[in-house]
């Protein structure tokens, strides 16, 4: 065009920076970003989006913004196309922020800002969560792009909850999913064990055809392993066409998480026997499920298989996963002495899984450095002082349990309430140790109470240590009685029937106490009982438990 002397005008430009964008050519860019200079076109809108556009595609921020702030006129595209380029490097936080700017000389959002926010969805903080929340409320025509993004900053956030009830919002509304809504929505149903409207999910998107998909299948698989169904997880995986390393790395861990070591270990085999290379998180995965199995040889076998034979500097993800199984089997002394000989600095993780097992083997003396440790890194985590307050509680010291609840109360910390999550007809119940607020709470109690007479007469002796406070062995047995995950289990019992498993998800690792006595409850019942704590999955039927009593 140049060449036969027609010169190209404010038509012309917009299109070829659109084809550097496409094809992130940033010389040539460049060169039009001068020709248009030249001619005073750099100030034409249409030509300055397109050069926004370009220098964010081509990962050029500072050209971008430089560009953005020269414009005369901007309109929501320059402002989007700026969105877009901070989006497209994963800075959400920035991108965020230019949503503000706009906001600001009173430009709002549109479905176009939604979408170039999309690529770069992640955990943020709550005010950037609200201030998202309100860009979606305010668009009066919500495209699927914006449902998606909406839907994906919550599951990024960790409020699932939120995230199921804005899809069946999304419902309602008449808005048909895509294969993106589902792969968003499906770690949501996965984090509360909303087995049935996972399964719904997984039926839908056979129906349309939308399988196969490796992101959509890698998050199935993902879901029903936290949903403690391996059987299901197992059949989508076997099903794929096509597996990567995340494929593989989800079905591991998903054996690992459940106690099934040995499946773990022998998937592992066959990932390496398709040529596949196991990454960094793959090792986590079959480390961390030879610490729930106790197989400890096999744990450190990987550790050296990864150091040596794939050359994988080790990540305090992989030495925590040492510490953890090493911890497991009651080494604590050669744990501690793991950690001093660490290439790199322990974090917060390394420590508290020390304390953690400190806590479980009743080792005050390491217990107490690990939580001298912990206490000088994040010193307004309570969760470590409540593990340090509960093995002085074992040892029934509690005068020092005293002082460190004292310490929290002063620093304004609470320890964690006990949470459980169950889903019942397709809804999500929510219960609270101690809780008297669910209407059923009368029916829930009184189950309690003829349970734990049935209990009893099988030989089912609380185990007080677990109540952790500083009164009366008749108290101590009444606040185990009202734990959380005993209430969810009530609940189910009254309101299913076998062979229904029933799945509760808790926040906490489950305590010694609720450990035994689901596993009587079991027996008594004759039911299966499918229990997810902060650690791992707890299958019980027939009066025991897949963990095999090591968690």
């Amino acid at each position: 065009m140049s060449r036969v002397g027609v010169r190209p005008d404010h038509y012309t430009y917009p299109c070829a920076l659109k084809a550097c964008s496409g094809s992130e050519n940033l010389w040539v860019g460049r060169q039009i970003h001068n020709a248009v200079f030249k001619v005073g076109l750099n100030l034409n809108l249409f030509v300055g989006n397109g050069l926004v556009s370009m220098y964010g595609k081509c990962g050029c921020l500072i050209d971008a913004r430089k560009v953005l702030d020269e414009m005369p006129v901007r309109d929501v595209v320059s402002w989007n196309s700026m969105v877009a380029g901070y989006a497209q490097k994963g800075h959400f936080d920035d991108a965020l922020r230019i949503c503000r700017e706009m906001e600001s000389v009173e430009l709002n959002a549109d479905a176009g800002t939604m979408a170039s926010l999309l690529p770069a969805v992640t955990n943020t903080s709550s005010e950037n969560v609200v201030f998202v929340e309100k860009m979606f409320e305010k668009m009066a025509k919500k495209s699927l792009v914006s449902w998606n993004v909406m839907i994906a900053v919550y599951v990024n956030n960790s409020m699932a909850a939120e995230a199921i009830d804005l899809y069946s919002q999304m419902e309602d509304n008449g808005i048909e999913a895509d294969g993106v809504t589902f792969t968003s929505i499906l770690p949501a149903c996965g984090d509360l064990s909303a087995f049935s409207l996972g399964r719904k999910i997984h039926k839908f998107v056979e129906r349309r055809k939308i399988l196969p998909s490796l992101s959509l299948e890698n998050a199935l698989i993902n879901m029903y392993a936290k949903c403690g169904c391996l059987k299901e997880a197992r059949e989508v995986f076997d099903m794929m066409e096509i597996r990567d390393v995340v494929s593989w790395t989800s079905m591991i861990s998903a054996y690992g998480v459940s106690g099934q070591g040995n499946e773990a270990v022998s998937l592992f085999s066959r990932m390496r026997e398709e040529r596949l290379t196991p990454d960094s998180i793959a090792f986590v995965a079959i480390m961390s499920a030879c610490s729930h199995s106790g197989m400890l040889e096999e744990g450190q076998h990987y550790y050296k298989l990864m150091t040596e034979e794939y050359n994988i500097p080790p990540r305090l993800e992989h030495y925590c996963c040492i510490v953890d199984l090493l911890g497991r089997a009651g080494r604590v002394d050669e744990a501690f002495s793991f950690i001093k000989e660490m290439q790199v600095e322990p974090n917060e993780r390394v420590w508290g899984a020390l304390l953690g097992a400190c806590r479980v083997h009743s080792n005050m003396k390491i217990g107490l450095i690990a939580a001298d440790h912990l206490f000088k890194m994040v010193p307004e985590q309570g969760g470590y002082y409540v593990l340090l307050s509960n093995i002085y509680a074992k040892a029934g010291k509690w005068k020092e349990v005293s002082t460190i609840r004292s310490l929290m109360k002063t620093k304004g910390m609470n320890k964690t309430p006990g949470i459980s999550n169950l889903e019942h007809q397709g809804q999500v119940y929510t219960f609270l140790a101690g809780d008297r607020s669910h209407p059923q709470s009368n029916d829930i109690y009184e189950k309690l109470h003829v349970l734990m007479g049935k209990m009893k007469e099988e030989g089912y002796v609380p185990e007080i240590n677990f109540a952790l406070h500083d009164v009366e062995e008749e108290d101590k047995e009444g606040h185990l009685s009202v734990h959380s995950e005993k209430l969810a289990l009530m609940f189910a019992l009254i309101n299913t029937r076998p062979p229904t498993p029933i799945r509760i998800t808790k926040n906490l690792r489950i305590c010694g106490d609720c450990h035994v006595a689901i596993k009587l409850i079991s027996k008594i019942t004759r039911r299966e009982i499918i229990v997810r704590d902060t650690n791992r999955f707890h299958t019980f039927k027939n009066g025991a438990c897949s963990c095999g009593d090591y968690w």
